[in-house]
């Protein structure tokens, strides 16, 4: 027999859920235009450790970003926060995503570096609190996380631009249990939120002359949400004559990301954040694994880089959280240069990463004592930046590796 009153209760649930994406609709039609960092008198960076080896790898991170901004810093142009409280327990303590006081921190800056944190799963001893990545990206408003993938030797040149604040991670928390025997979880997909990013897609393509966008959905299953995510693209593409593109299945992509007779023919994805989230860790360990891959989320006002893997709490407990790899958090560093306008900082560390990481291997990173601590790669990583030949020396490792291949 249906249980008339758990339908009752579900409807009144899922009305406040309606109410409140509604009412977000209405801010994001008022959406202002993006900051002009050029204009700012100071521009305020700060430093969100996290927990875990987060703390750890994002110290390392912020030594590199000091070096790069030394004058910006030194002629007030530049002031760097470190701001606590995003730590796991603070978190519960509190029993929010991201504490009052530390959210009103970051709201006073610009851009955020940010470490790993913790969200709890089922069978963990802390209690089920929502994502504080998710949740920041929603009070923010980091619309777009743009991920990177560069593999040279193999043709791959890749940028996927996931949406951040909407599809089945919107609201991840607040899907209901109708039922003991019925579970059910929702996805959100505003006109709005998708023409946002998909226009941010096209966009760079337009900007970087790459020129070929790839729409990612599950369109013919997901009829409804990923239907509207495909038909705007439909018309958004029409704006973009100069830019090709095409869309693929999800599930189909992820196979041709393997394929080498394909894979070097993509250039930028634009795709709903839950597959967003799965396939950007497939392409990251193409490239060499998360650990080597860093992650911009942009909004208008506000930005957060980061790394793309956990916080790794095991290393802690086993007293190696020194030696945590700290590169994917210094290639998020090299996409908030970017991001800044100082695209030649940018392009010189990404230089450095690959001539430290993947060529020269002076220093390696094992994740244990038999390996580089991550402030000693940092060290190894700012010598390399001050080398006048690196340039050459990064497109002669090119060069070979690409022949090697061929």
């Amino acid at each position: 027999m249906v249980d008339e009153q758990a339908i009752i209760e579900a409807k009144d649930k899922f009305e406040k859920l309606l109410r409140k994406q509604l009412e977000r609709v209405e801010v994001l039609k008022n959406e202002g235009e993006p900051v002009d960092y050029d204009k700012l008198d100071k521009l305020i960076i700060g430093v969100c450790g996290g927990d875990g080896i987060g703390p750890y790898i994002c110290a390392s991170a912020q030594r590199v970003m000091e070096f790069l901004l030394k004058d910006r810093i030194e002629a007030g142009k530049a002031e760097i926060r470190v701001i606590d409280g995003l730590t796991i327990e603070r978190r519960v303590e509190v029993m929010k995503a991201i504490p009052d006081d530390t959210l009103a921190e970051l709201k006073e800056c610009h851009l955020i570096l940010k470490g790993p944190t913790t969200t709890p799963k089922k069978g963990d001893p802390w209690p089920n609190i929502e994502s504080a990545n998710v949740a920041m990206r929603k009070e923010l408003d980091l619309f777009a996380n743009v991920r990177p993938v560069s593999v040279p030797e193999l043709g791959i040149d890749w940028t996927f631009y996931r949406e951040n604040t909407e599809g089945s991670y919107a609201l991840g928390s607040d899907g209901m249990n109708v039922t003991d025997d019925l579970a059910m979880d929702f996805c959100v997909a505003t006109s709005q939120g998708t023409e946002r990013i998909i226009r941010a897609g096209f966009e760079f393509a337009k900007k970087t002359g790459k020129n070929y966008v790839s729409i990612i959905t599950k369109g013919n299953i997901i009829k409804t949400t990923d239907g509207k995510f495909l038909s705007m693209a439909e018309d958004i593409a029409k704006d973009y004559p100069e830019v090709k593109w095409d869309d693929w299945f999800i599930d189909i992509t992820t196979a041709k990301l393997i394929d080498p007779a394909r894979r070097s023919a993509f250039k930028v994805f634009v795709l709903p954040n839950l597959y967003g989230d799965i396939i950007t860790d497939e392409a990251a360990q193409i490239q060499g694994g998360v650990g080597t891959a860093g992650s911009a989320n942009i909004g208008t006002k506000y930005a957060m880089f980061e790394a793309i893997h956990g916080s790794a709490p095991r290393m802690v407990d086993e007293g190696r959280a020194q030696y945590a790899d700290p590169c994917s958090m210094i290639k998020a560093v090299a996409m908030m240069m970017d991001h800044m306008g100082e695209t030649e900082k940018a392009k010189k560390l990404n230089m450095a990463l690959d001539v430290c990481c993947q060529f020269e291997k002076k220093l390696v990173m094992t994740g244990r004592d038999t390996g580089a601590t991550g402030n000693e790669f940092a060290d190894y990583i700012m010598e390399t930046m001050q080398r006048d030949d690196l340039e050459a020396v990064w497109q002669g490792y090119i060069d070979e590796l690409i022949a090697a291949n061929q």
